[in-house]
């Protein structure tokens, strides 16, 4: 099965055209009206095979993507009825067969299968400041995260073993990571309504070390807390999309980070789309695969490498082997990386 979508241009920014899904034998595009008010809502829907396709003009009060998937089932029953209004390729009223209703409708079932779950979870490139304390209020999720402290303080009050997995799972990647070793909410009242600090702590080889202020640590572990929450929290989206995840980490706790993203995306269960500049994390995907720490295999991960070019972009579709070797890089890649160990060692 293919998805593709094309994009044109209105004004300053990239506008999407059409759409367009492919299995097999038959096909359905989605033409959208290129109108101001009407456009992503409304439009021309085709479908058909290789050598017969039909149009349908999309009522203006019908909008075209109700639950994020393509074309709702109601509207081929709509179409269906109307079959009147169906127009050939070449201008016939041909109506399509009753395979061809059944290899459509089966069409649009799968990619309502496909992508008709929850919104994917999208972080922002920078998240939300850490704060000395809290106070509960009711939250709504944040591309920023600003709501993963108060996410927190509800799951210890109100769901203590849910708590204590996501705490363990937390605590597991501090420590992997070098950021901290243990994580709390320490309540400042006598009942779990009150205002909240977050808390870690960092131990040595022989002593415990104090607890400490999410605010009094550098930004890397509020940071990183709020994606690293989002991963390993019970029913997450099953889709991330992550802005510079890396940010404020230094390199050992970037590779954990890349370990952790391998060891998520090969339950099978979620896709990760990550934006990052981090060398480290991605190094660390590739030794994971080539070591076999992981359940990851080579087919599973993608690479994209943007390459300046003048005053476009050129963009580089990449693959990892079974070694952890990167395929098909173009020169310029990790040039900058290459030159400046050259110059390092005086060759």
């Amino acid at each position: 099965m293919t998805f593709t979508a094309n994009f044109g241009k209105r004004d300053a920014a990239p506008f999407p055209m059409s759409r367009r899904l492919e299995d097999a034998q038959y096909w359905i595009e989605h033409q959208y009206r290129d109108t101001a008010e009407q456009s992503g809502k409304h439009g021309t829907f085709r479908f058909g095979t290789c050598d017969r396709s039909w149009e349908f003009q999309l009522p203006d009060d019908v909008p075209f993507v109700p639950d994020g998937y393509l074309v709702p089932l109601r509207m081929l029953a709509a179409m269906k009825a109307d079959a009147a209004e169906l127009v050939s390729h070449d201008g016939t009223r041909e109506h399509p067969s009753d395979n061809d209703w059944t290899a459509v409708r089966h069409l649009l079932r799968d990619l309502h299968s496909r992508f008709a779950y929850a919104a994917p979870y999208a972080g922002a490139p920078v998240r939300s400041r850490p704060l000395r304390t809290y106070d509960p209020r009711t939250f709504t999720p944040d591309p920023e995260g600003e709501y993963i402290p108060l996410y927190l303080a509800n799951l210890r009050s109100g769901h203590s073993a849910d708590w204590e997995s996501l705490k363990s799972a937390l605590e597991s990647f501090g420590r992997e990571a070098g950021l901290f070793d243990e994580i709390e909410i320490k309540l400042l009242g006598d009942t779990g309504g009150g205002p909240f600090e977050i808390q870690v702590r960092k131990s040595g080889r022989r002593l415990k070390g104090p607890r400490r202020n999410l605010a009094d640590l550098g930004y890397g572990v509020s940071q990183v807390l709020p994606i690293v929450t989002e991963l390993l929290k019970r029913d997450p989206q099953p889709m991330f999309l992550l802005q510079q995840p890396e940010v404020h980490l230094h390199p050992s706790a970037q590779a954990a980070l890349g370990s952790l993203l391998c060891n998520i995306a090969a339950r099978g269960q979620r896709q990760l789309v990550i934006e990052t500049h981090s060398d480290h994390l991605l190094d660390r995907v590739r030794m994971d695969i080539r070591d076999r720490r992981t359940q990851l295999k080579p087919a599973d991960v993608s690479l994209l490498y943007f390459e300046p070019d003048e005053l476009d972009v050129q963009i580089h579709s990449l693959r990892i082997d079974a070694q952890g070797n990167v395929l098909h890089a173009p020169d310029s890649y990790r040039k900058f990386f290459l030159a400046e160990t050259q110059r390092s060692l005086c060759l």
